[in-house]
């Protein structure tokens, strides 16, 4: 199979390592694929050096493994030699790129978690959103009703994956035959890939859990104990239920590897990224700083305040994530944050779940 990943970040390239027969992940089944980047200069130090010495050191590039740099108008042509598309961008950058590959026929699957920033609406988009505003822009008579699309999501780091450590992933999809695709693309001994048709609940697991993985790294950074930890963890899954369900996703699909799996090993891994960002700010570092001092991208940060939005847009109640977005914006420190949600009024544990 051919299979091009657009975006060379650690997550993108820990999975176009997987793919193309890395070591210990699927020695007796390769693909072709290829690597794109959008920096050439980063292209080509990639090609030069068989690594990603900037994302993902020490994690040598099989020979299978091509790495591109095309310009994005050149994508599309790109993007109809293959067999799949993996769009390995932040989901600020996933308008970009579907656009620059609007009317190929090649399935596309994103990795990206979040809500979009407000466009044209007062609220963000979830990914599947995104691209069906884009499909819809193609008023011609025969245009195509849009690419067959799918969100690959779960609890993985990029290092563990791309040395080849157990992992389990969700491809979710509206069409069979792309979920098809993608256990085919991406299932190996190393990596083990279950499919779904929830598209709505995978993503809305991916992008909540993000923000509750800051407020876990306050709660630890603040010594508040593994009671308050385990309290806040339930109460955050119970939160991104709330909202999932609202937007029409099901409830088995947060006890799920996108929901309760991905919010456990963002919430409590070492490396996460937003449970960092809440342990520096617990430290007393700004959030300038804190962002500043990790070297990627923290999805929670920036998707903190567009989950909120969506939230009230639906009439869901998230006091947890908007605890965080009121931290992020200075509106309240630590302390009141806590004291705000400890001195909320008692109620049914599964009171609107």
């Amino acid at each position: 199979m051919k299979i091009a990943v657009l975006g060379a970040g650690a997550w993108g390239t820990a999975l176009a390592l997987s793919a193309s027969g890395q070591a210990h992940s699927r020695p007796h089944h390769t693909h072709q694929v290829t690597l794109w980047a959008r920096d050439p200069l980063q292209a080509q130090a990639m090609a030069a050096q068989r690594v990603n010495a900037l994302y993902l050191p020490g994690h040598a590039f099989p020979p299978s493994l091509t790495v591109r740099a095309d310009p994005l108008p050149a994508l599309r042509a790109l993007a109809d030699t293959q067999d799949l598309l993996v769009i390995a961008a932040p989901v600020a950058g996933l308008r970009q790129m579907l656009r620059a590959i609007q009317g190929t026929s090649t399935p596309v699957a994103w990795l990206c978690k979040g809500f979009e920033a407000p466009v044209s609406l007062p609220y963000g988009l979830l990914p599947h959103e995104i691209q069906a505003e884009i499909s819809a822009e193609n008023t011609a008579p025969n245009a195509s009703k849009g690419l067959d699309c799918a969100v690959l999501n779960g609890p993985s780091f990029a290092a563990e994956v791309a040395r080849g450590q157990p992992t389990a992933l969700v491809a979710a999809s509206r069409s069979p035959q792309l979920r098809q695709l993608l256990v085919e693309a991406f299932h190996s001994p190393a990596l083990r890939i279950y499919a779904s048709d929830d598209v709505v609940g995978v993503e809305v697991g991916g992008a909540v859990k993000n923000v509750l993985a800051i407020a876990t790294g306050l709660c630890d950074g603040l010594q508040l104990g593994l009671n308050a930890r385990a309290a806040l963890i339930t109460r955050g899954l119970a939160e991104m239920t709330r909202l999932g369900l609202a937007m029409g996703a099901r409830t088995e699909t947060f006890m799920g590897l996108s929901g309760l799996g991905d919010l456990v090993l963002t919430a409590t891994g070492d490396l996460s990224r937003n449970r960092k960002v809440g342990l520096l700010l617990a430290s007393g570092q700004t959030l300038t700083q804190a962002v500043a001092s990790l070297g990627h991208v923290a999805e929670g940060v920036y998707c903190a305040r567009t989950v909120v939005q969506r939230a009230h847009h639906l009439g869901v109640d998230m006091p947890i994530a908007q605890s965080v977005v009121s931290l992020l914006d200075g509106e309240c420190n630590m302390r009141e944050v806590l004291a705000q949600l400890m001195g909320r009024g008692a109620k049914a544990e599964t009171q609107g779940i």
